[in-house]
């Protein structure tokens, strides 16, 4: 999964985009300026190698504009649709987040619990680690995804059914990184530990938990605990480059990813998902993950109380502990040139998500890009900027503002520079 936020394809030829249906902006929704801005920038990310992207944008003023750009050899597989269910990775960890909370304001458990109470003898030194500490990567824990036992399922070729426990316990067994509580490092082993804790509380699986308590009372339809590879409804095809097609930049034992093959590519979304866990197997849609979010941050999920404390954060960059990002308790907060949002991200081989919101939850943007390798690793740069200049364009719209060096239109004025701390967040 990928890491943080806020921290700070190849093999198939750039095409143009094929157009894709798409839904216009209405009257009082997002300006036409910014839609178009945004429709060139999706169209560049394809153009860059991204097999497509899902651009969803609510600036709480009317009807959320959609857009949707594919690779032509993608489309010939099937068409990419504004509402295709897509794995979510690590976004996932707002959602469970979320379901601690709630257990809180019932009494069921307390942020300062240790994690020996829950988990005894689980966790080496889980006397020191609070459960907040696991909320909030400040646990010291290391990534179980960064242990060779995984990697097999990382790669969709070995197809077992982790448990939490399990993922957990692949964690542990590397020293930890530095004294509980000290510092901020991202690790998913945190949410491993996190999705035992809800288990064993509750006597609850995850993906009930998670139906019971956020997705029937919202009335999602097609987010989801995966426990399997199958989808319950469309879906987005991933794809990751084949190996002859791998660029160099990707570590040597990411490179064979197990699929159909697709030209240049192989498809993954027949792959399971299960190592995501707690810390990433969720799925949904664009529409449906910007009202998760709204309902999240607009309080209608928890009360006022565990909002705040959803929203006390600690620095994720320690050469910038006052006006950096900062970690909240499965999400993250910083400035943009913008405004200041509220967000998480995720990485599933195949699928790379985006969320985010205004503190409120009254605006949104979501970009769903159905490819993660040349992300995770950087390796590819051009596509790395088109990304990171539909992302930013994407905010932007969401706060009604013209992002830094967009395109003038008669009806938009010359943008004059970033405007970086703006804080507006509603």
């Amino acid at each position: 999964m990928s890491g943080a936020l806020l921290a700070g394809t190849a093999g198939a030829p750039p095409t143009a985009a094929a157009p894709a249906a798409r839904t216009a902006p209405a009257s009082g929704t997002t300006d036409r300026q910014f839609h178009d801005e945004l429709e060139r920038l999706a169209t560049e990310l394809v153009d860059a190698g991204a097999p497509g992207v899902i651009v969803r944008v609510a600036d709480g003023r009317g009807r959320p504009a959609e857009i949707v750009r594919q690779a032509p050899w993608a489309a010939r597989e099937q068409r990419l649709a504004a509402g295709d269910e897509f794995r979510m990775g690590s976004n996932t960890k707002t959602m469970m987040a979320t379901l601690v909370l709630q257990l809180v304001a019932e009494g069921e458990l307390s942020l300062a619990d240790p994690v020996e109470k829950w988990l005894p003898g689980e966790v080496p030194g889980g006397d020191a680690i609070t459960l907040r500490m696991l909320l909030n990567h400040t646990s010291g824990l290391p990534d179980y995804t960064q242990d060779p036992a995984v990697l097999p399922s990382i790669l969709g070729k070995d197809e077992r059914r982790w448990t939490s426990r399990e993922l957990l316990a692949v964690g542990v067994r590397r020293d930890p990184l530095f004294p509980p509580g000290t510092r901020w490092s991202y690790s998913n082993t945190d949410y491993a530990a996190v999705g035992a804790v809800l288990e064993g509380v509750t006597g609850t699986s995850l993906a009930a938990l998670v139906r019971d308590r956020i997705t029937r009372p919202l009335g999602l339809e097609h987010t989801y605990f995966a426990t399997g590879s199958p989808w319950r409804g469309r879906y987005a095809h991933g794809y990751e480059p084949d190996a002859a097609h791998m660029p160099d930049a990707v570590p040597e034992q990411f490179r064979d990813v197990a699929g159909a093959r697709r030209g240049t590519h192989v498809d993954v979304s027949a792959n399971d998902p299960g190592w995501g866990g707690a810390a990433g197997a969720m799925v949904s849609t664009a529409r449906e993950w910007a009202r998760f979010s709204s309902a999240l941050l607009s309080g209608e999920l928890l009360p006022a109380a565990q909002m705040a404390e959803l929203r006390r954060t600690v620095p994720m960059d320690p050469e910038r502990p006052q006006d950096g990002p900062g970690a909240g308790l499965g999400i993250e907060t910083g400035d943009t040139p913008c405004g200041t949002v509220w967000a998480h991200e995720g990485g599933m081989t195949g699928y790379s998500s985006t969320s985010y919101s205004d503190r409120a939850g009254r605006r949104s943007a979501v970009v769903l890009v159905p490819t993660e390798f040349l992300f995770e690793f950087q390796a590819d740069p051009e596509l790395v900027a088109a990304d990171e200049a539909l992302r930013t364009a994407a905010v932007c719209a969401m706060f009604g503002k013209p992002a830094p060096g967009a395109r003038p239109t008669r009806a938009q004025p010359p943008a004059h520079g970033p405007r970086t701390g703006a804080g507006q967040d509603g």
